[in-house]
């Protein structure tokens, strides 16, 4: 194979083994993992199994399966099947946890039964930012991201989805029944065969039918109007697309704009980010320790109570208010075409004639200026 780059004999055995140090470069962020876990007492932070059993086999440090899920979190590999394979066959993982291998229960069980003290290292690492001077930038940019839950959409009930399906079910079960008296009125043995089956898809969906109802029922006492059968948290949000909804979890998450880094963050299953604007204003004020900030946000978050609520907590809300006039789509001029003079106390329109000022009316509380 000449003129081209050769690669290393398999079976070339080497005088001096190469250390697996020295395939990690000084540089890679799993050093900065390794280092920080290194200096946390986990045991302060409320990590299971930091303090040794006296009996039984020994089980893996919390330390060990911390910097495995943080290096999971940082390569977005999320799954514990995943992290089972990475531990294998990743030289980055093999020597972050020194060539230890737990198989992919223990790594879920250490993510559910570790939640908490997940956050508080979180917190940990947001207050060691805090200190280096990474958040000192005072502004923060909110947004929030649908995460699909397991729970599939047929294992997701509203009142409208039920009514649906009982539409469907009865449509079926008046099809089939149709059939059975097509059957009824031949004699002979294939018929009888196939109204035998008839029958039984007929008792499927009358049981079918009866479940529905039953979770109609259930319906009307769920609070939201909603059920998940499989995570009972998570909710049926919609997405841009057109029939491309899901049932998962809205986090929300302020991030310094600075150096991109998550200051807060919060899991809801509301289908919409009009009510978070003031929850993610006071989570990022309460980590970057009071100091005055800046809140960007997009059309979502707009709401008067939310923005008055923000800037009460000493945060600064900055909006673009949503255009809900229509008067763009009939043709004619929007508000924002507008120009206010506010010393003649006139509007200008577009084609430059004024609007003048006449009187003040109050409608359920609100003073309407009319010009």
């Amino acid at each position: 194979m000449g003129r081209f780059v050769e690669g290393q004999d398999r079976r070339q055995r080497a005088f001096l083994p190469e250390c697996l140090d020295d395939y990690v470069g000084a540089d890679n962020p799993v050093r900065l993992v390794d280092a920080f876990i290194d200096e946390l007492d986990l045991l302060a932070l409320g990590f299971t199994g930091a303090r040794p059993a006296a009996t039984g086999r020994p089980a893996y440090h919390p330390a060990t399966m911390l910097k495995l899920y943080l290096y999971g979190y940082l390569n977005q590999v999320l799954s514990s099947r995943r992290l089972e394979r990475e531990a294998g066959r990743n030289v980055e993982a093999m020597w972050l946890i020194g060539k230890l291998a737990p198989d992919f229960k223990t790594i879920a069980d250490f993510r559910r039964d570790n939640g908490d003290a997940i956050k508080a290292t979180c917190r940990r690492f947001v207050l060691l930012c805090r200190q280096m001077g990474l958040l000192a930038g005072g502004v923060v940019a909110v947004d929030g991201s649908r995460f699909k839950a397991v729970n599939t959409r047929d294992k997701n009930f509203t009142s409208n989805a039920v009514r649906r399906r009982i539409e469907q079910v009865e449509a079926s079960v008046a099809r089939y029944l149709a059939q059975l008296d097509t059957a009824d009125r031949q004699d002979d043995e294939t018929a009888a065969l196939r109204s035998v089956r008839l029958n039984e898809r007929l008792g499927r969906l009358r049981e079918q039918m009866q479940a529905l109802h039953d979770m109609e029922e259930a319906l009307a006492d769920a609070p939201d109007g909603q059920i998940s059968l499989t995570d009972p948290d998570a909710r049926a949000m919609a997405t841009n697309g057109k029939g491309t909804g899901m049932v998962g979890y809205n986090v929300q998450a302020a991030v310094d704009t600075q150096h991109h880094l998550i200051v807060a963050h919060e899991v809801t299953n509301l289908g919409h980010d009009r009510s978070q604007l003031a929850n993610m204003g006071r989570k990022a004020k309460a980590e970057m320790d009071g100091e005055q900030l800046t809140v960007l946000a997009d059309r979502g978050y707009y709401g008067g109570e939310e923005v008055r609520a923000c800037e009460a907590l000493g945060a600064t809300p900055i909006i673009p208010k949503p255009l809900t006039s229509g008067a763009k789509a009939q043709g004619r001029y929007g508000k924002q075409d507008f120009i206010y003079d506010a010393d003649a106390n006139i509007y200008r329109c577009p084609a430059g004639e004024t609007l003048t000022y006449r009187f003040d009316s109050v409608e359920a509380g609100k003073t309407l200026h009319v010009y």
